[in-house]
């Protein structure tokens, strides 16, 4: 799964997030979506129109703000998957959700990630760079993809050059959306090496 259509992003701040915050917050997510897209070669901006990735910076005082955005941005959203939002654990910090539409069930066209207005700046940070990362498709966590934000030992902070390769490579052409895994490795091993120069 990931994005066949441009990406667009925009980030919304709870009534309770400061004004120096917003504009920093604002600020790192341009610049990371910027970065994004020159790593995928994939259309991803900052934009404030068109917006079909939603970044959600709310703090706890912000709750009934974030459920009512949260019915306008996904109507057809579960009352459960609603609930974990609106009462998410503090041991999680951010969360993501990712979207396709009926017709292409491989294919995200919409995305919600939610961050803690209450975290400090570096964890915010990372919290930009691990949802909006993943927001894109690669979703599963796993322990062996080492540097990287995408496993849960909490041990690098922002995208390494690991992660960009795992990007370059589900966006690149070859990569189909909705293909199977066995066609999936088959290409991934391919763009891995190219991207490495080793032979093939």
């Amino acid at each position: 799964r990931r994005w066949d259509g441009p990406v667009r992003i925009d980030v919304e701040f709870g009534a309770s997030v400061p004004s120096q915050q917003r504009r920093e917050d604002a600020a790192d997510v341009a610049r990371f979506a910027a970065r994004l897209g020159r790593i995928t070669g994939h259309p991803i901006s900052r934009s404030q129109t068109g917006t079909n990735f939603h970044v959600l910076v709310m703090g706890e005082d912000d709750k009934d703000q974030l459920t009512t955005r949260l019915r306008e941005l996904a109507p057809t959203m579960s009352d459960d998957t609603l609930a974990f939002f609106r009462a998410m654990p503090l041991s999680i910090e951010c969360s993501v959700l990712a979207f396709s539409s009926g017709d292409n069930p491989h294919a995200y066209t919409r995305a919600i990630a939610l961050i803690r207005a209450e975290l400090p700046d570096l964890l915010r940070l990372s919290c930009i760079h691990e949802e909006i990362a993943q927001g894109l498709g690669p979703a599963n966590d796993s322990p062996e993809a080492r540097p990287s934000i995408f496993n849960d030992d909490d041990e690098f902070a922002l995208l390494t050059s690991h992660d960009e390769f795992l990007l370059r490579m589900l966006y690149d052409p070859r990569m189909k959306v909705g293909m199977s895994a066995i066609e999936g490795e088959a290409a991934a091993r391919i763009i891995a090496r190219e991207l490495m120069g080793q032979d093939l």
